[in-house]
């Protein structure tokens, strides 16, 4: 495998584990919450979504994006235990679409009593951000809801938001994304490559870093991620174009 291929096979693995069509089963009664269903087409099956690639090196820059992976994985698999757990553990990550599967399970009754309570409180909290594409979700659910499932919710939502809420899991993701990064950049500095561990397959893991992207190369699709993760949130801060640091002879050549 080529370093570009090797850079091409980690992002798609991304963009597959932030759809937010799940399966047909999970998003049965999404006409309920105001989503409008998915198309046939659109849904990917479960063997789909069990054959994600989850770079579990992504862990150490964007926690929500690499759980909900692991999470759509577990999925597929029809190991729902897991995927519950796996997008409980996202959600914890700021991941909004995350949330919002959450939300649709518990109204949907996806493997675990329906919930309504619960559901409302979970797409409230994947609405949280201005202009969300979550928000008509909610609103339609809590419209309908009784007035007996509004006040649960808000119970619920007293102790949730203390984990879920931007204010506590994107600052926390945030400073994840802000280490991880500063370690790519100072490896981009010097010209190095990055391995993604687990950004190869079990046929071809990526173990020879002469295959391997560069770190800058890398730090831009993370970046570019992390738009996707963090989107709305006005907290966040993209690293954007790397510039090289001159070195000390350069400096005193220039004056």
């Amino acid at each position: 495998m080529d370093k570009q291929r090797c850079l091409n096979s980690w992002s798609i693995g991304l963009a597959a584990a932030l759809a937010l069509a799940i399966a047909p089963p999970l998003l049965a009664n999404t006409a309920a919450a105001g989503a409008a269903p998915a198309q046939d087409d659109d849904v990917p099956t479960d063997a789909e979504l069990a054959g994600t690639n989850c770079a579990i090196g992504e862990e150490r820059f964007l926690p929500a994006d690499y759980y909900y992976c692991l999470a759509t994985q577990n999925y597929g698999s029809h190991h729902y235990a897991y995927a519950q757990k796996f997008f409980t553990t996202a959600a914890s990550w700021a991941s909004k679409p995350a949330q919002y599967v959450l939300g649709i399970m518990a109204l949907n009754g996806d493997h675990q009593p329906v919930n309504r309570p619960l559901a409302l409180a979970w797409l409230a909290l994947a609405s949280e951000r201005p202009n969300s594409d979550y928000r008509q979700a909610y609103e339609s659910l809590h419209k309908a809801a009784s007035a007996d499932e509004r006040q649960a919710a808000e119970q619920l939502l007293v102790t949730m938001r203390k984990t879920y809420a931007d204010s506590v899991a994107a600052v926390r993701a945030e400073q994840r994304y802000t280490a991880g990064m500063a370690e790519l950049t100072r490896l981009s500095n010097s010209g190095a490559r990055f391995c993604m561990a687990g950004s190869g397959t079990m046929a071809q893991p990526n173990v020879d870093p002469t295959v391997c992207p560069t770190a800058q190369s890398v730090v831009k699709v993370v970046d570019t991620m992390a738009a996707s993760v963090f989107d709305g949130w006005v907290g966040h801060v993209q690293v954007g174009p790397l510039q090289q640091v001159p070195s000390p002879d350069d400096k005193r050549a220039t004056n």
